[in-house]
């Protein structure tokens, strides 16, 4: 696996992938890698010719309150995983390489950023948008690939996809999971013990949106007032947001019909956390991805 922190060291690298024909395959990271991103990479490894990584916390992306200084940074930890995993190549730039200090154009999207994560985080999908649009410049890939536990970072990222044209085809690929249900993510590492068994509520939330379904319930916000309900029993965790939308606008769904992404934000001490549940209801009966 070769190991390339300069922009241009990267175009020089990615131009000469394309002029072999092989397809590059991408998967962005913040590192602190886990099984959810390692999955990512083997998904790329099936479909690719070259996996490209890159490791990058953005500072753009993180709010003046959140955690930028903190977030887990272990470049060799996630190299060495990344090599077990046979990527071939680990984009690890750093922030001056990235940002000039005279910076100053970022890309917005606009109805489907404004909702939710959008909300609650003002200005975290221009930073996401931003990075992922200079990155998508950079490595030139032909592939993209990202977890649906940020179902809405992905639908961001394709929208701005197909608003600008990009030659990058979006994969979102599904949540992976602890044994007991807890989506992985690196901020779980923030957890405490107590924190951690407390967290099994956003799980199981979802689960018992899952059972109300299949006992006919349909309206959306029966479901998530229930939903809230369910995890207000846990004293250690405080509701951000509980709603059901439509997993490409992000518009919110009175009724299920069609696909619908039911997504939850659960503070937990100071650790924030996401997760979700996408139904596909029709005719035959609902259908879920957890």
């Amino acid at each position: 696996m070769k190991t390339i922190a300069r922009v241009a060291e990267m175009r020089v690298a990615a131009a000469g992938i394309r002029a072999l024909g092989q397809r590059i395959g991408f998967v962005p990271t913040m590192g602190a890698l886990h099984e959810g991103h390692l999955s990512l990479v083997r998904r790329s490894k099936q479909e690719a010719d070259v996996t490209v990584v890159s490791v990058f916390v953005n500072p753009a992306q993180f709010g003046p309150q959140e955690d930028f200084l903190q977030y887990p940074r272990n470049l060799e930890r996630d190299s060495e995983l990344l090599l077990r995993e046979g990527a071939d190549i680990l984009f690890a730039p750093s922030v001056e390489e990235i940002y000039s200090a005279d910076f100053q154009t970022y890309v917005t999207v606009e109805r489907v950023a404004a909702p939710l994560e959008g909300a609650s985080r003002p200005g975290h999908f221009r930073g996401v948008a931003t990075i992922v649009a200079k990155l998508f410049h950079i490595v030139q890939p032909d592939r993209a690939y990202f977890g649906r536990k940020d179902a809405q970072q992905c639908a961001v990222i394709k929208q701005m996809v197909r608003d600008l044209n990009l030659p990058v085809e979006i994969v979102v690929c599904p949540i992976v999971r602890e044994p007991d249900g807890l989506a992985l993510s690196s901020r779980n590492a923030y957890l405490s013990a107590e924190e951690r068994q407390a967290a099994l509520i956003l799980h199981r939330s979802l689960c018992h949106a899952r059972d109300l379904i299949l006992g006919g319930e349909r309206d959306t916000e029966k479901i998530t007032g229930q939903m809230r309900q369910f995890i207000a029993a846990e004293p250690r965790a405080h509701v951000d947001y509980v709603e059901a939308v439509d997993p490409d606008s992000f518009r919110p769904r009175v009724r299920l019909e069609g696909a619908t992404l039911i997504a939850l934000a659960v503070r937990l001490g100071s650790t924030r956390l996401i997760d979700n549940l996408l139904v596909e209801d029709s005719s035959s009966g609902p259908r879920f991805e957890l």
